[in-house]
């Protein structure tokens, strides 16, 4: 960064970091201890959608990378498009196997980023239930780096509990980076394997 780029208030963007997933297993741990919050097995990544043939290849290798094990009794992977045009991608796996589930998300990282789909991609999402059977997501910011936890409220019409929210945050400030910028958590809304 330059000088005119401090003057300016410039900033280089943050460098996406697909292995800060890889810490979402020890957090649910401590999500589950401190904050009541189990897993539910279901993680999902969101990108904008793209026409043509190199991306419809990266995404039928998706596919297979995580179809791979349905001949075992796996759930397929499934695709979505939400309202405002952006795919998503679910995946599941047993509540108690987090590793793997996050190891699906990286894999789905990788494959688009690698595919020069990179700046498409917007968000992963980790899965969460109380005993009361409130929701809530781990939301991974892929272009920042950080997670921030989204609490809807059950039953409402776009609704967050943001009470929850915060208390997420002081529970898992040492396992996760945690986005500092409250202006971007922003709501994902009827985003598969919430």
């Amino acid at each position: 960064m330059g000088l005119l780029d401090s003057i300016l208030g410039r900033s280089k963007p943050v460098r996406p970091d697909l292995d800060q997933l890889f810490a979402v297993p020890s957090a649910a741990l401590t999500l589950q201890a401190g904050a009541g919050f189990a897993p539910t097995g279901l993680g999902s990544v969101c990108f904008a959608g793209v026409e043509g043939g190199g991306f419809a290849r990266v995404q039928e290798d998706v596919r297979e990378l995580l179809d791979a094990d349905t001949g075992r009794g796996g759930v397929p992977v499934e695709f979505s498009r939400d309202t405002y045009g952006y795919t998503w991608l679910l995946t599941r796996r047993p509540p108690e196997d987090t590793a793997a589930l996050v190891n699906d998300l990286h894999a789905v990282n990788t494959l688009l980023q690698d595919g020069g789909f990179g700046p498409h991609l917007l968000c992963s999402l980790i899965g969460f239930r109380d005993r009361e059977g409130r929701p809530l997501a781990l939301v991974y910011l892929y272009k920042r780096g950080t997670f921030y936890p989204f609490a809807p409220v059950p039953g409402s019409t776009e609704k967050r509990d943001n009470q929850l929210e915060l208390q997420v945050r002081a529970t898992l400030g040492d396992d996760l980076r945690v986005e500092k910028d409250l202006a971007r958590w922003f709501p994902v809304w009827g985003a598969p394997g919430l």
